[in-house]
């Protein structure tokens, strides 16, 4: 498609077509009352909806219409030119002839006498512009992480044990509740052992909701849960 647009691009690939069928340039612009009598005259004068169609894709889905276009004689001279288009559409693909170009109401609104016209119906589609994907400008490394357990302890002031409070890893499925002894165990929790980073646990029961970051390598995590404030 070239920067000229769509409707643009459709005209002056019906005017080259009818160049080359006619022998002779066929202009773009309304019906004249001083047309020259000896040549045919285009003009887009209407722009339709089409059907939409949903493809399987990822990407967006080009928008169609149809442009119609009238093919008016200038004169009586010109009918053996528009006899030769009329037998070219019949073979071309793309275009189709609408015979309902006789309309006094359209020739009034011309300013002219009404004379042999035909319609010209071509689809037209106005296609997205997809971005391309950045390119790869390192070369691809596969990283295996590893699953590790965390063990801790949930306690009070005191290290007074906290029993029943659910231990959950933040922005993972995996959760647990401590037993009587304030004890947890999270079982596959996800560690790149080439960046080590802290994991963020929430905590909730007693009225309270608390995070702590962890080192998943300490064996033994103690988590102090201060008392709610009244």
């Amino acid at each position: 498609m070239t920067d000229d647009g769509p409707i643009s691009e459709a005209t002056a690939e019906v005017a080259a077509w009818l160049t080359g069928t006619v022998g002779d340039t066929v202009p773009v612009g309304p019906p004249r009352p001083d047309a020259d009598p000896g040549r045919l005259t285009l003009w887009p004068l209407e722009i339709r909806p089409a059907r939409q169609t949903r493809g399987t894709g990822s990407g967006p889905e080009p928008y169609r219409f149809t442009v119609r276009y009238l093919l008016a004689a200038g004169g009586p001279e010109s009918l053996a030119t528009l006899d030769r288009v009329l037998v070219a559409a019949t073979a071309a693909d793309g275009r189709t002839l609408v015979l309902e170009a006789g309309d006094p109401a359209l020739w009034a609104a011309f300013g002219t006498p009404p004379r042999p016209a035909v319609l010209i119906d071509v689809p037209v589609q106005i296609t997205p512009s997809t971005r391309p994907a950045p390119p790869v400008l390192r070369p691809l490394r596969l990283r295996q992480l590893e699953m590790v357990s965390l063990d801790g302890r949930v306690v009070g002031p005191a290290e007074q044990p906290l029993a029943s409070m659910r231990v959950e890893v933040v922005g993972q499925p995996n959760a647990t509740r401590t037993d009587s002894a304030g004890r947890f165990r999270l079982v596959g929790v996800p560690h790149d052992p080439d960046r080590p980073a802290p994991v963020r646990l929430r905590l909730t029961g007693r009225g309270q909701v608390l995070t702590a970051e962890v080192d998943p390598a300490e064996p033994d995590i103690v988590i102090v849960c201060a008392p709610p404030t009244p």
